[in-house]
């Protein structure tokens, strides 16, 4: 026999960046919030990426230019881009769904749809810091993106002058510029593009601390568990917990990123979602300058972020099962680019893998269900969760408490699968 919960509560399954920042908004509306999660944050993909608050991605990477790409970064598996053949069941189908996503009018359309989240994500980003009471959580430094070989950058650079990157500036880096940032950096630099109002998190380790404390202080719980399965009776959502517990809360608000998936799959809903994992190494002690903000090195795919538990290398494309062994020698091609770039970083090393919810045609979904009242969902950020958090908290709440357009959401409802199946 479930539970019935009191009104005006919502159970939050997934406590990543999304469901975190979700659960402390609607806290914020009046609702009584519980979070149901393993438990072990360092997994999350919002844990472990770069931090950056990525406002100049507003070009869906469901385009026939990065199709075109792919064979470079593939290179035969030494690329930015891995395919396991273990996991060939997954990512093919996926890859079939991508390449129809990626026709010009959804393209286009995918566009428009990005450029009006990530308009509001750094205003969103300030409230947030001064809600969690840590507004130098937040550097409004830019990013920079540094090129070693002079053709490829000038390739690259005409390229992204050919972007839409929305509300987000960048310059070519003058001479002057490019000397102090080579001498910074220690190595030589063909060219470099200056990106000067984008984000980043000064440091995600303290931003889950900070905002687990500010849930908890509004009278948050957590339910530290996993929810085995989803089931609907009489139009509404039922949790099964690992613990045996059932529960038919007011409102689920699925979070659960790659997990997702398998949940709705217990409905008989399919979702095209895939596990698209990444890598980092990290190291405490280092010697890499204190203002300097994250650097992409763009022939090696990586992208370096200080933050004040350590310096971060990262990167890797891997779309595959999310619960596959990780690929070792993915740490040490990392390490390789590190020691080929004199980076300071000094052992001990740490290593992380985590797995990004990725949909083909990369915009989230946001919306509720049209199978189960009770039941809201937003997961399917890519790279954009931690960007993306604060915009996607809003949303929700407007969701949950009724308020929200539906016209104005309807382009991030999972319907939009439904309506292209094959």
């Amino acid at each position: 026999m479930g539970v019935k919960q009191p009104d005006r509560t919502v159970l939050i399954v997934g406590g990543g960046i999304i469901g975190l920042c979700c659960a402390l908004r609607l806290q914020q509306a009046g609702y009584a919030t519980t979070i149901v999660d393993p438990g072990d944050f360092n997994l999350s993909a919002s844990r472990g990426n770069a931090g950056h608050i990525a406002i100049e991605q507003i070009e869906p990477l469901a385009s026939r230019a990065a199709i075109r790409s792919t064979v470079g970064r593939f290179a035969l598996g030494r690329g930015s881009l891995s395919l396991p053949l273990r996991d060939i069941g997954e990512w093919a189908p996926f890859a079939w769904k991508l390449i129809r996503a990626a026709n010009p009018s959804q393209f286009e359309a995918g566009k428009v749809i990005l450029r009006c989240l990530l308009a509001k994500a750094i205003s969103g980003w300030r409230r947030l810091a001064l809600d969690i009471a840590a507004p130098d959580l937040l550097l409004e430094r830019g990013h920079v993106i540094v090129w070693q070989d002079a053709r490829r950058a000038a390739r690259d650079i005409a390229a992204w002058q050919r972007t839409d990157t929305g509300t987000a500036r960048s310059h070519p880096a003058r001479p002057a510029e490019r000397a102090v940032m080579a001498k910074a950096l220690g190595v030589e630099l063909a060219a470099a593009l200056i990106f000067e109002n984008t984000g980043q998190v000064a440091d995600l380790d303290r931003l889950f601390r900070m905002l687990g404390a500010a849930w908890r202080a509004g009278g948050g719980r957590m339910i530290k568990g996993t929810v085995r399965r989803m089931t609907i009776a009489e139009g509404l959502a039922k949790l099964t917990l690992d613990d045996g517990r059932e529960i038919v809360p007011e409102t689920i608000l699925l979070t659960a990123g790659v997990a997702s998936g398998r949940l709705l799959g217990d409905l008989g809903r399919p979702v095209p979602l895939i596990a698209e994992r990444g890598y980092h190494i990290q190291s405490e002690h280092h010697d890499w300058p204190a203002d300097m903000p994250p650097v992409v090195f763009q022939e090696r795919s990586i992208i370096i972020t200080r933050f004040e538990a350590g310096l971060r290398v990262a990167g890797f494309v891997e779309f595959g099962r999310p619960d596959s062994p990780p690929d070792a020698r993915k740490w040490a091609r990392l390490q390789r680019h590190a020691t080929e770039l004199s980076l300071p970083l000094h052992a001990p090393l740490t290593r992380w893998m985590g797995a990004r919810p990725t949909l083909p045609d990369y915009i989230p979904a946001i919306g509720r269900a049209s199978f189960a009242r009770n039941l809201v969902y937003a997961f399917g950020h890519q790279h954009l969760g931690v960007t993306l958090a604060p915009v996607t908290a809003d949303i929700v709440c407007h969701i949950v408490d009724g308020s929200a357009d539906p016209q104005s959401i309807a382009s991030l409802s999972l319907e939009r699968f439904a309506a292209t199946k094959t």
